[in-house]
């Protein structure tokens, strides 16, 4: 099935808050013609817009081509929570690729949390970054593993913004007897992601890319220079960057065959009274829970509950998303289980096999960075600066992401989803349990 077309609208935002209440662009032409650049880009989401602007910034004369509209995938319709760290806890990517390169892995992701907040600041796009991201442990036993790391980050790394919440300070930050404890980071926060993301492509068309919208690419040669297929251009280039996420389809099998699309669903309320809004969530933070089918929610500056959780299986999205995300939002608020739903929607986001970011090399001009697995909104912007970086010539950064190793899923891309549906139910299951 087309996971482009299986949802949506051609060249249509989803009937989301966020495209309520976001100021729109112009549409940006589609690609025609024969077209000459230094790098092409392929994906107008937090990657590929990152990527244009820092390489415009250099110099280098960017096209980038979006499918769709750009903040169209998972960077206009995510939770819009921006976390620090990179999407395996410290503990576990020491034991995947070592203390030394596990430090580095933190290092970078600190720096792509500023770095958000350095281009709303700079490209003056009017965007709130509210502090704090709340982990919420739904089980007791799972809290002393997370005061443990929160003292772990303090002491073995420095890092001074976590602190660890005991049951009755959990409860009282976020308001529903469903958590027993966790950690709250002050480090991160959240925002309005299609906001950052078309911030983004104002100020990388201000910068020079051409942006062109709707315009699907259907090939790139593995050529010097290389050739980028659509239905009415052909796009000559020195090198390319694919940022297509979990909309890679065909165009890449190495790259299909490691980051597979899922679907989540988010919902956003009525507005609630101020009152109401700060009994949910006392400090604004934005909230993510330990279980494996994951809830995440925060408010929004119109204090309208946005939040995301339920799962399904299929390529399709639900027919009644409203009424999948309500059930796991009335058992972490029962008094919200009348509230009116304003927006429901959903979004198709790439993970891996381990929950790593997928940086590759697919050939020695072609580059890919994706598979963000859930934690994109600042490691996918500053995974477009560093793909740029690695085109002028400095690629440690994007050479430290890349040595993460990524494995391809078990019967590669025919044979991965109908495997994840078995694993999916089974987790969800054993949260249920």
């Amino acid at each position: 099935m087309d996971i482009l077309a299986a949802n949506d609208r051609p060249g249509e935002y989803p009937p989301s808050w966020y495209a309520a209440s976001a100021e729109a662009l112009e549409p940006f032409p589609g690609a025609t013609g024969d077209l000459r650049c230094d790098v092409c880009v392929v994906g107008g989401g937090f990657t590929g817009l990152s990527a244009a602007l820092h390489l415009a910034q250099k110099g280098y004369d960017v096209v980038l081509l979006e499918a769709q509209r750009v903040g169209f995938g998972a960077s206009g319709r995510n939770g819009g929570q921006v976390g620090t760290g990179q999407r395996l806890e410290q503990d576990d990517l020491e034991k995947l690729v070592g203390r030394e390169r596990a430090r580095a892995l933190w290092d970078l992701s600190l720096e792509s949390v500023q770095l958000v907040r350095d281009l709303i600041t700079e490209n003056h796009m009017g965007i709130r970054f509210a502090d704090g991201v709340i982990h919420a442990d739904h089980r007791a036993r799972f809290v002393p593993h997370s005061h443990t790391y929160a003292r772990k980050m303090q002491v073995e790394y420095g890092y001074d913004r976590m602190r660890a919440l005991d049951r009755d300070e959990i409860r009282h930050l976020v308001g529903s007897p469903a958590y027993h404890g966790g950690v709250l980071d002050m480090g991160g926060g959240h925002i309005h992601p299609l906001r950052f993301a078309l911030g983004l492509a104002r100020a990388a068309a201000d910068a020079g890319v051409r942006i062109y919208e709707n315009t699907r690419v259907s090939d790139v040669s593995e050529t010097s220079p290389a050739r980028i297929q659509t239905a009415k251009a052909s796009v000559s280039a020195d090198f390319v960057v694919l940022g297509c996420n979990g909309y890679i389809g065909k165009l890449n099998g190495k790259v299909a065959a490691r980051v597979m699309p899922i679907n989540n669903f988010i919902v956003a309320t009525e507005p609630l009274s101020e009152s109401a809004a700060q009994d949910l969530i006392r400090e604004n933070h934005a909230v993510a829970d330990s279980k494996f089918v994951i809830n995440y929610f925060r408010l929004s500056e119109d204090r309208r509950m946005l939040f995301g959780g339920g799962e399904s299986y299929g390529y399709r999205f639900p027919r009644d998303i409203a009424g999948l995300v309500r059930k796991p939002m009335a058992e972490i608020y029962p008094q919200l289980k009348g509230v009116r739903i304003d927006y429901a929607w959903g979004g198709t986001l790439g993970i891996t096999m381990n929950r790593m970011p997928y940086f590759d090399r697919l050939a020695g001009n072609i580059l890919n960075a994706s598979g963000y697995s859930g934690h994109g909104v600042a490691l996918a912007t500053l995974g477009g600066k560093i793909a740029a970086e690695a085109i002028a010539g400095q690629a440690e950064k994007f050479d430290l992401m890349a040595s993460v190793p990524t494995r391809r899923f078990p019967g590669g891309a025919a044979m991965r989803w109908p495997l994840l549906v078995l694993a999916m139910a089974w987790f969800s299951l054993r949260d249920k349990l």
